[in-house]
């Protein structure tokens, strides 16, 4: 489940993989079962997949956050490209960065378990036995920022604009059948369906918007229209309110020091920080420079040539920007050179294989990356879901109940990228996709790649990060071996995602971030049903019946071990069809930071907790030249 579907950017910058955290509903209890066949209603202050929740329902605060943490000091953030709205639930335009801080949703999760989630603006969740609907209860004292109190109709409106109005949302919604105000501070989803354990915690995860501000007029006496952008600074609930915007170049955020939840056991320590602002570059290289210069705060390093070239400068010399690797045990991810199967060209798997034996990831790695990577060989690299040798118990069987559907060879030989550490090996690997290539009806002509109406192979990448060009013409070579024309296209992030959006492309370099609960976001990933409609993650446009079936084994999963199981043979699968040639993977975050903040001295198990748990340090700060 993606808890960021209704934010278009990340809090900073993340590289080019999109980001997406996925979350599962707690199994019913025999409580629960007995509670629902007495007619009485068993209310719940968390939700967790994998049994209780860690914290009781009088829980104080979180273990790993500093409740005496200042609230104080500015912290600059970048993010590259422009912006032109800021209204982020709809596909048009170009909504600002950090815009998913002035809103509070149902509920919130916790960083030290997997899976979890206590009420944020909900004190309580309700749901049956069967999972078939989930009622929450509002708090009394939730307010918008003008005063007003959050309502139980306010609700019911955010999940009604929020469906129409992004498709995107429309499809992670698509098996609630119905959202009513049940009671003074109640809702209930009603779901279409029975069984499906993640729907009452997705619910969780909705924005509630306030429907008295858009369905009112700005100051001019203009009616408000949520379906248009507006760079208007919307009310919202949440810890911070808009406190400045530059239209494409700057927006801030402060903290709203009457926040009603702020002495909610979930927002002790967090927030800290008086004034977040999001500073705006035109590219990657402009926003390194700029880090440099002190002109915002904290950087994710997403390029191993700058990690191990570009901090070699003073300020890290003197201590005053500290690097720091953090482990990534929440995640895992597939980063990939994306072929766009809508066109024909790519519909033939073994021109897929052919595209994957012509990468020479050894030589790109000692070339450009500093022997810093890892080839990618799983949907869900480096977690416990990576499927790996051939399939056994549990996991043979749910292949063998889509037995028809799927690639005999997921039962008899495990998936392996080629092997170029030598030169004879990255010959033997282009021989191989030659044959692969004339097997699939193309030859060559005049030194090109053609079909057999003589048409030419031809493959532009389209990039937004100029990152990525010297990784792209390092690849470029090979493919021009196999008689392949290849072109570059670098456009701004607008353009780029208005093309992503349209699957105007060839190939992308992208990726999909999983958690340790996959869900119902898989359909949104691969399932057939994603891959026409806009504004998908489906960025490869898969159609398969074997994968659909897999990724209604993995939602229906009764247990952790049969989820285990059936995201192995999910992730077999994917890999077995050759859908993308997988690129890199790090196991850290790589972090720089001006030594301006304190942090607690003991971080939460599946997360560096930035910004949310961090704080300012004056003392730091005095020494490294920072102001508040």
């Amino acid at each position: 489940m993606n808890t960021r579907l209704a934010a278009c950017r990340p809090a900073f910058r993340l590289g080019a993989a999109l980001v997406g955290l996925c979350l599962l509903a707690a199994p019913a209890s025999a409580q629960d079962a007995t509670s629902a066949a007495s007619g009485k209603r068993q209310w719940h202050h968390g939700l967790s997949l994998l049994g209780q929740p860690k914290y009781p329902a009088d829980f104080k605060r979180f273990d790993y956050v500093n409740p005496d943490a200042p609230k104080a000091g500015l912290l600059r953030l970048s993010a590259d490209g422009t912006f032109d709205s800021l209204n982020d639930i709809i596909t048009r335009g170009t909504p600002a960065g950090g815009l998913q801080l002035i809103y509070d949703t149902l509920m919130t999760p916790s960083s030290d378990e997997v899976a979890t989630e206590y009420g944020l603006l909900a004190e309580g969740v309700s749901y049956p036995a069967d999972f078939s609907s989930v009622t929450y209860r509002l708090r009394p004292e939730a307010k918008w920022h003008d005063g007003q109190p959050i309502t139980a109709d306010d609700v019911v409106w955010s999940f009604e604009q929020l469906t129409k109005n992004n498709p995107r949302q429309a499809y992670y919604y698509s098996h609630v059948k119905s959202a009513a105000a049940t009671g003074e501070r109640e809702v209930t989803f009603t779901f279409d369906q029975a069984g499906n354990r993640e729907l009452p915690q997705i619910v969780g995860q909705l924005r509630v918007m306030p429907k008295h501000w858009w369905t009112g007029t700005d100051a001019s006496g203009k009616p408000r229209d949520i379906s248009q952008t507006t760079l208007e600074a919307p009310l919202g609930s949440g810890p911070y309110k808009v406190k400045q915007v530059v239209p494409g170049r700057t927006i801030s955020f402060e903290r709203v020091p009457d926040y009603w939840g702020r002495d909610l056991p979930v927002s002790i320590g967090t927030n800290n920080f008086a004034e977040q602002r999001y500073e705006y570059f035109r590219d990657s290289t402009v926003e390194l420079e700029a880090f440099k210069g002190d002109q915002y705060d904290f950087r994710v390093e997403t390029s191993a040539k700058d990690w191990a070239t570009a901090y070699d400068f003073p300020a890290v010399k003197q201590g005053k920007v500290i690097l720091e690797e953090f482990p990534n045990r929440a995640s895992g991810a597939m980063q990939a050179f994306i072929p766009n199967l809508r066109r024909d060209k790519f519909q033939d798997q073994r021109v897929r294989r052919a595209l994957n034996l012509a990468l020479d990831f050894d030589g790109m790695n000692r070339t450009l990356f500093f022997g810093q990577y890892k080839r990618t060989s799983s949907y869900f690299q480096n977690t416990e879901l990576a499927s790996s040798g051939l399939p056994q118990g549990r996991e043979l069987e749910i292949l063998e109940s889509v037995k028809d559907k799927i690639p005999a060879s997921v039962f008899t030989t495990p998936y392996t990228n080629p092997e170029t550490w030598s030169e004879g090996l990255r010959r033997g690997n282009l021989r191989e996709a030659a044959n692969l290539l004339r097997q699939a009806g193309y030859e060559i002509k005049g030194g090109k790649l053609v079909n057999a109406k003589g048409e030419p192979f031809t493959i532009e990448f389209l990039l937004s990060n100029p990152a990525f060009e010297r990784i792209v013409l390092f690849y470029k070579p090979s493919l021009e071996r196999l008689g392949i024309t290849v072109t570059v296209r670098q456009v701004d992030t607008s353009q780029y995602i208005n093309r992503l959006r349209a699957r105007d492309y060839d190939m992308i370099v992208a990726g999909w971030a999983q958690s340790l609960s996959p869900g119902n976001e898989q359909r949104d990933f691969w399932g057939s049903n994603a891959a026409d409609r806009e504004g998908s993650s489906n960025y490869a446009g898969i159609k398969d019946p074997g994968v659909d079936a897999l990724i209604e084994k993995v939602i229906y999963a009764r247990d952790r071990d049969e989820l285990i199981a059936a995201t192995h043979a999910l992730d077999r699968v994917l890999l077995a069809h050759d859908y993308v040639v997988p690129s890199w993977n790090y196991p850290n975050t790589r972090t720089a930071r001006w030594n301006r903040f304190g942090r607690p001295e003991k971080l939460p198990e599946y997360s560096f907790g930035f910004p949310d748990i961090w704080w300012w340090d004056a003392a730091k700060a005095a020494q490294t030249g920072g102001t508040q």
